[in-house]
């Protein structure tokens, strides 16, 4: 039996969690109010990064202004008890040093394009080189290395932060300049929803998506192969030795990727099917069966069967990248003190599909002048 969104924050009021919880330093932000702002470090260059703390429907999140990371996402359980579904780390220089994304906003490509290379309209274009011979999410300073401009609010809609970057003409070797923003709001049911919008001068390619890795027992609180995922999804893009698509949209029936009727992500995971081989778990991309949409529509559920927490996430993308942290190896920890061990957490990242600039049979990512790119993701929370 689900226990509404309304009882468990019921049973959290009760157990005085309706504020973020207080640990020395960490601003406070008050249901429904307007996002609070701290200091959260200074980076090489003298650069301040602040932190910002908001909470609205019993979901509390803390974004940095670097990378646009979302730092904790705290949701509460069946019995109302909240934690971290989010790894991380808690100081700046660790993100800066040695983060596989954790949390960021990636651009200007989300996931990767083969051979660090593309051509548009004619001509070729050579992007950063930062995974093998190809380019991965935007090259080795993309979006989620950069520092954003943040702007916060708070009205009938819900709170949340709208964070702006310019992307210089040639960054990363991304030809145009990209004005980029995105909107993280916290609704009144505490649904969590990413607004991306995205202008150029020139012709170019653009794939933004968020990187959270999601742990719905809590940050640290060990692997993710008991937690049940469903994805809307009959067929999926094998890729080569290099995780690049072969331009194969494969059916799923009858393989460790079919994921229609939902099952634990562990059945399957250490199946001996070559492209699991390749990834050393699943790394790949779904294609969803609802397509490319205007408004979001359902493209996934994730569930911890031992706190009850659901995730269950829509939106406009075509496809789904579900990585199951097959490259945490226990070198990071986040700020539970445990160390980040394989399949410690995942990604659902809503996307076009890999390597798109370089197959002309898969859904278009490119963006010209007077055009605006627009995506929209939701995840909505709950506890059964």
């Amino acid at each position: 039996m689900e226990t509404s969104r309304r009882t468990v924050l019921a049973a959290a009021a009760a157990a005085g969690l309706t504020a973020v919880a207080a640990t020395p330093g960490t601003a406070h932000a008050k249901e429904g109010a307007k996002p609070v702002k701290e200091l959260f470090g200074t980076l090489a260059d003298g650069t301040k990064v602040h932190r910002w703390t908001l909470a609205n429907g019993g979901t509390r999140m803390k974004v940095l202004s670097y990378g646009g990371i979302v730092q904790s996402l705290e949701i509460p359980d069946r019995h109302g008890r909240y934690a971290n579904v989010s790894l991380g780390f808690d100081t700046l220089d660790a993100y800066a040093a040695s983060s596989p994304y954790f949390g960021a906003l990636i651009g200007r490509y989300g996931n990767r394009i083969g051979g660090s290379r593309f051509t548009l309209d004619g001509r070729e274009y050579q992007l950063s080189v930062n995974d093998g011979p190809n380019s991965l999410h935007g090259g080795a300073a993309g979006f989620d290395k950069r520092v954003w401009d943040v702007e916060p609010f708070s009205g009938p809609r819900g709170v949340g932060l709208v964070l702006r970057y310019v992307s210089a003409d040639g960054e990363m070797g991304y030809p145009g300049r990209l004005d980029t923003t995105v909107t993280y709001t916290l609704g009144g049911n505490g649904d969590w929803r990413i607004d991306y919008a995205a202008t150029t001068d020139r012709p170019t390619v653009v794939n933004l998506t968020s990187h959270t890795y999601f742990n719905l027992a809590g940050e640290g609180g060990g692997d993710i192969l008991g937690h049940e995922l469903r994805l809307p999804a009959s067929r999926y893009t094998p890729t080569d030795a290099t995780l690049i698509p072969t331009g194969e949209l494969a059916k799923v029936t009858g393989t460790p990727f079919d994921f229609r009727h939902g099952k634990p992500i562990g059945r399957d995971i250490r199946t001996a099917h070559p492209q699991l081989v390749l990834a050393k778990g699943f790394d790949h991309n779904w294609v969803l069966d609802k397509g490319i949409t205007r408004a979001p529509q359902y493209a996934a559920t994730l569930r911890d069967p031992v706190s009850g927490r659901t995730m269950r996430m829509a939106t406009t993308e075509p496809g789904m990248q579900f990585y199951s942290g097959n490259f945490l190896d226990g070198t990071l920890h986040g700020p539970s003190g445990r160390t980040y061990r394989q399949g410690d957490g995942l990604c659902l990242e809503t996307q076009h599909f890999p390597d798109s600039p370089n197959r002309p049979d898969f859904p278009s990512t490119v963006l010209r002048p007077g055009e605006t790119y627009r995506s929209a993701t939701v995840h909505s929370f709950s506890a059964r």
